[in-house]
């Protein structure tokens, strides 16, 4: 059997990124940009919640988070994706947010936060009986014979917050 092309394959980046956005929905959130780039970086998912319960708002404006997505096979090199989260991978997020939030002003005085979703990823065969992994997963999905589980989802990942106030 010949090799397929590369685009034969899927992405498992946007496998993973699509898992991510799907749990995000299902825990409240609303999914406003995928894949928004600016000449600085690009970020994965940025998603609004608005802190509503039933009638009451929890807090006065809505709070933005901008999830950079890790999605790794078994025996990656970087700690499951973790160690790619550089210091100049933060700089270049920061910055793509900084355009965000001035390319729409109405969300400027939102709460925001850098966030990190590590998936793992893993190719369906015949003989696998079960995905591998030494804790729960938050969500899995199947597709395009790959098994898909967000691992972990770190809120506030970067050591330092944007003040907007």
């Amino acid at each position: 059997m010949a090799n397929l092309p590369p685009s034969h394959y899927p992405d498992i980046g946007h496998l993973g990124e699509d898992l991510v956005a799907q749990w995000l929905q299902s825990t409240g959130w609303v999914i406003l940009h995928r894949c928004f780039s600016s000449r600085w970086g690009e970020i994965d998912i940025i998603a609004e919640y608005d802190g509503q319960t039933g009638e009451k708002l929890l807090t006065q404006h809505s709070l933005l988070a901008f999830v950079e997505v890790k999605t790794r096979s078994s025996g990656s090199w970087d700690a499951g994706g973790r160690s790619a989260i550089t210091p100049q991978k933060q700089a270049k997020i920061w910055r793509t947010a900084g355009i965000f939030l001035a390319q729409y002003p109405e969300k400027a005085d939102y709460s925001c936060r850098f966030d990190v979703a590590i998936v793992y990823c893993q190719k369906i065969s015949k003989n696998l009986t079960g995905v591998t992994g030494n804790q729960e997963a938050l969500a899995t999905s199947s597709v395009d014979g790959y098994k898909l589980k967000l691992q972990e989802y770190i809120p506030a990942a970067f050591d330092s917050l944007i003040d907007n106030g």
